[in-house]
């Protein structure tokens, strides 16, 4: 799943980022407002994780401008403003939550797993589809109730597949989902990825349209 990190700390990005992709995200990381403003014009993301004292652009504004324009993507504001005044501001301008600097990067997941919950009309943290079950927050997965060992990336496609059941999606989706701007892609990993979970989940659990994409078919 691909998030965009909007944080003009260095050290402060470099941590997220890397506890994020540890935890099974790809993260574009930028510093300044203007910049994710086009990023968000030009990419797909499933979150954005804001923070509010940019250079450029404030993020504020950048909030503004992307409710304004439609755009519905979760967002989470990261910042060491903690006035109530800056919290209220922030909600009210359109973000999904507010996280305090400096916070604990469990934290920040698990607040992360519960706006894409929300924004998918999920309550139940287990996701299912047919007799496959796993779990986001841990990275379990079951095929008919027994555990399966997936890598990350295994994990990563399986729930860019599972989040749409019956969605045909292309390689080049799959490739957005799964890999930030500094990953290295190879032009069959997506195949790969796929060719392995086939072996661990069954081989008609992920569909291939020929010339299309694939997809996880929807039902029981």
């Amino acid at each position: 799943m691909r998030v965009l990190l909007v944080e003009d700390d260095a050290m402060v990005g470099e941590a997220v980022r890397k506890g994020l992709r540890q935890d099974g995200f790809a993260v574009d990381w930028l510093q300044d407002g203007k910049a994710a403003e086009l990023a968000l014009r030009q990419e797909d993301y499933a979150m954005l994780l804001l923070d509010l004292g940019l250079p450029q652009k404030d993020g504020l504004s950048v909030l503004k401008s992307l409710r304004q324009s439609g755009n519905a993507i979760p967002v989470l504001i990261t910042t060491a403003r903690d006035a109530v005044a800056d919290r209220v501001a922030g909600l009210d301008a359109g973000a999904d939550d507010y996280l305090i600097k400096p916070f604990d990067l469990e934290e920040l997941s698990a607040r992360m797993r519960a706006l894409l919950r929300r924004h998918a009309g999920r309550a139940d943290s287990l996701i299912q589809v047919r007799d496959v079950t796993f779990n986001p927050a841990t990275h379990e997965v079951f095929l008919q109730g027994q555990p399966v060992a997936l890598s990350a990336r295994e994990f990563a496609l399986l729930r860019a597949l599972a989040d749409r059941p019956g969605v045909i999606l292309s390689r080049a989706q799959l490739e957005e989902k799964l890999y930030g701007w500094n990953d290295g892609v190879e032009s069959n990993a997506v195949e790969v990825h796929i060719h392995a979970l086939r072996k661990k989940l069954g081989s008609d659990f992920i569909k291939n349209v020929r010339g299309v994409g694939y997809l996880v078919p929807a039902g029981d």
